[in-house]
């Protein structure tokens, strides 16, 4: 037991230090701890420029001498500014001269007077999102405009404006601001177990079909060292370049949400250290099950290069609980949390919901991603033993 556990820190020692001095290491595992998160900040970014509210607004108004006191009182609002139109709105609009305008129709006085629909005109290019939330903007408050009309027209003919609303609706939100935030950050859960998947990738597939194409294989298996004590410490410098990520990644990202434009969605991410914490340990278990079954895989391929497409396609598990929980009917069951990949996108979106973790619930994933690591570290070494996979026949 000795010589086994001496062997394998000589031979993990020597596949670190291999691992730390190889660029493609290097840079497959400490790009994507960068990547990641900053594809994060700009879809929060993205999203966040589509929904805020366009609070300063310029509308340009054709026939503004048709309905005065409707442009006057636009112009009252905060934000508002009226300028006058152009001749031909549709084609300022379509060669971008304007955003949009907003166009008063020649019997909007006439109809207005008799206290019927009077009518205007929103040009705009909707392909144009600010320019779409602008004009949205100025259509809520015509409609604004609209009822306040319409009020004083019920109260003059002595008829109560709560008559023409029979029902009034109101929503009360059962959501806490962490599920709210959680719907917003089911990126999250992602990055990180994709994170898992990226960060020993190259160290997994270097070490074996690596190894062997470039014929040092044959020699390192010719010493007098066991097969699996060769076969876990390169398997355990898969793990640590991994950690290392998802480390690096986490970090990153609590930096990232720190500086995020979620305050202006109205939502707010409180991650502590505590929660962080929770994180890694759901996260981090499933390291040496995804590097022992990138090992196996990269054994079984002929060449380096087979080895990098069979293991690219292990690179779609971790969006797979996303496809799964997309339906929003879809239920959480115990049984899940067995599940690798599926148990730890589980854990990740209660943390981030606000829900407190068990030892058993932390516990079920480890232990499921370490029982499958131990079988594909077995084939790895059995496979080690055959002259058809070490001689790439």
């Amino acid at each position: 037991m000795t010589s086994l556990t001496a062997s394998l820190g000589i031979v993990f020692r020597k596949e670190l230090v291999d691992g730390i001095r190889d660029r493609r290491s290097l840079i497959s595992a400490l790009v994507p701890v960068a990547f990641i998160p900053l594809m994060m900040f700009f879809a929060f970014k993205t999203v966040s420029d589509r929904v805020e509210p366009i609070r300063e607004v310029t509308v340009p108004v054709v026939g503004a001498e048709r309905a005065r006191a409707l442009v006057d009182w636009l112009g009252q609002q905060a934000g508002v500014s009226i300028v006058p139109g152009p001749e031909e709105p549709q084609k300022a609009v379509r060669d971008g001269e304007i955003a949009f305008a907003l166009v008063i129709e020649e019997d909007f006085a006439a109809e207005f007077k008799r206290s019927r629909t009077a009518s205007v005109r929103v040009v705009v290019d909707s392909q144009d999102s600010r320019a779409d939330r602008a004009a949205g903007r100025v259509r809520d408050l015509v409609r604004l405009y609209g009822q306040v009309i319409a009020s004083r027209r019920l109260i003059v003919r002595g008829v109560s404006p709560e008559v023409a609303r029979p029902v009034r609706v109101e929503t009360v939100d059962m959501a806490t601001r962490r599920e709210r935030a959680a719907s917003l950050l089911i990126m999250i859960p992602f990055a990180l177990l994709m994170t898992v998947f990226i960060g020993g990738l190259q160290i997994a597939i270097d070490s074996t079909a690596g190894e062997r194409e470039r014929q040092t294989l044959e020699p390192l298996l010719a010493r007098p060292v066991e097969r699996i004590a060769l076969v876990g410490g390169k398997w355990l410098t898969s793990i640590t370049f991994s950690w290392a990520s998802v480390g690096l990644t986490a970090a990153l990202l609590v930096l990232g949400l720190e500086y995020s434009p979620l305050a202006q969605l109205g939502v707010r991410a409180d991650l502590g250290v505590r929660d962080m914490a929770t994180l890694l340990a759901a996260v981090l278990p499933l390291a040496p099950l995804v590097s022992a079954v990138q090992m196996a895989v990269a054994t079984l391929a002929r060449s380096y290069k087979e080895a990098q497409s069979y293991v690219s396609l292990l690179m779609l598990l971790p969006a797979l609980p996303m496809v799964l929980m997309a339906d929003p009917s879809s239920t959480q069951a115990a049984w899940q949390l067995g599940v690798p990949v599926v148990g730890q996108f589980m854990l990740v979106s209660d943390v981030l919901e606000g829900s407190g973790l068990s030892l058993l619930e932390l516990g079920i994933p480890a232990i499921a991603s370490l029982v499958g690591a131990a079988g594909a570290l077995a084939l790895t070494a059995r496979l080690f033993r055959s002259e058809r996979v070490v001689f790439g026949r």
